[in-house]
Parts: C-alpha cells; structure tokens; sequence
C-alpha cells in the first residue's frame, strides 16, 4: 500500500471514528439531557441524521489540508 492510499484510509477512518462515531454520541446526549427523549433506536437515528452533515463538513472539508492554506490566502489578500 502506498503512502498516499494510507492517507487516504486514515482521513476516511478519522471521518467515521471522530466525525460520525463521536458526533452521534454527542449528538445523542444532547438530545437525551436537553429534550429528555427516551433512549431508543428512532432517537439514535435521529442524532446519527444530526450529527452526519456536520461530520462531513468538518472531516472531509476543514481538515482538508490546503483548506486553511486557502482561507489565509483569501484573509492575505484583502
């Protein structure tokens, strides 16, 4: 396995373990604290469709590595 396909494995496992996995956990607890949900399958499911678009974005988007490289060239530049 090269170098670059390692990378790429450990993005996608980073995605999945910290983006999903952990955001869903959080998610999950919020809901079950702040609305005082029962914990059941539909409220896990609930916190996984939650927690999904903000693991996708902060994964795969702002840790991409030239996503800061380009955001301090765009604050350069003005």
């Amino acid at each position: 396995m090269s170098i670059k396909n390692r990378r790429v494995w450990l993005r996608v496992l980073e995605f999945f373990v910290i983006g999903v996995v952990f955001g869903v956990t959080e998610d999950f607890i919020a809901i079950k604290f702040a609305a005082g949900a029962t914990s059941t399958l539909e409220t896990l499911k609930v916190a996984f469709w939650v927690a999904l678009p903000f693991a996708i974005f902060s994964e795969l988007v702002v840790d991409h590595p030239g996503f800061w490289k380009r955001i301090f060239r765009l604050r350069d530049d003005n």
